[in-house]
């Protein structure tokens, strides 16, 4: 019971640093975020804060306790970004041997363990 806790928290804050950490630049958009969003992968502009926005009100939406139906749909929105995000970098010609899109691999691992966990930590007994 105390495992599948640490391990729910501890693949749970791995993965929202991750998405904080990819979402800081985009929030306001900085030269390195628009040049690899718009100019090699070709998304609009105005989509670059939109993503970082929902990326910080998913990753609230995970971290605070309760809200479960919330909370289901920030995962369902993060596993649509990573997928989205990896089949356009798998689509995307890239310098190196097939792109970077295996990257990809490490997020959604992290999703889904913490994803996993969440849901054994809800199947746990609740204690008084």
């Amino acid at each position: 019971m105390k495992t599948t806790k640490i391990l729910y928290w501890v693949f749970t804050v791995l993965f929202s640093l991750m998405m904080l950490l990819s979402a800081a630049s985009s929030v306001v958009p900085q030269p390195e975020a628009i040049k690899g969003m718009h100019g090699v992968l070709g998304y609009p502009i105005y989509f670059i804060p939109f993503v970082g926005v929902a990326k910080i009100l998913g990753v609230i939406a995970i971290l605070i306790p309760g809200f479960p139906r919330i909370k289901e749909w920030a995962y369902a929105g993060f596993f649509f970004d990573l997928i989205a995000a990896a089949w356009s970098l798998y689509n995307v010609p890239m310098p190196g041997p097939g792109g970077a899109w295996y990257f990809m691999a490490i997020p959604l691992a992290l999703w889904a363990c913490s994803y996993i966990f969440y849901h054994k930590k809800l199947a746990l007994p609740a204690t008084a």
